[in-house]
């Protein structure tokens, strides 16, 4: 009888998002400005830039929308919707 896989220990390995969306990881959280001032750790500056995982594939035929997977992208994370894959919580799906 063959065993059945074990959904404890089974993870995916990538998001495919639908629809018009990408699949953004957002940058690290700043802890120091560009001039070298370090900040304390109740007070971040929102981070709201982050680089393309995953892009739909509705998006990625689009002429319309020159949206890349690693492309650089300002977001906003408020409009996002947050992706609890990696445990991490820096993962998020955007609408374009």
């Amino acid at each position: 009888m063959p065993k059945k896989p074990n959904t404890k220990t089974r993870s995916l390995e990538t998001v495919e998002p639908i629809g018009k969306r990408v699949v953004i990881r957002k940058d690290e959280d700043k802890k120091q400005t560009k001039g070298g001032i370090q900040l304390p750790d109740n007070i971040e500056i929102p981070t709201i830039t982050g680089r393309i995982v995953s892009v739909s594939a509705e998006v990625e035929i689009s002429e319309e929308l020159p949206l890349k997977q690693y492309d650089k992208v300002l977001f906003n994370p408020k409009g996002a919707i947050p992706v609890d894959f990696e445990g991490d919580n820096r993962l998020f799906v955007v609408d374009v």
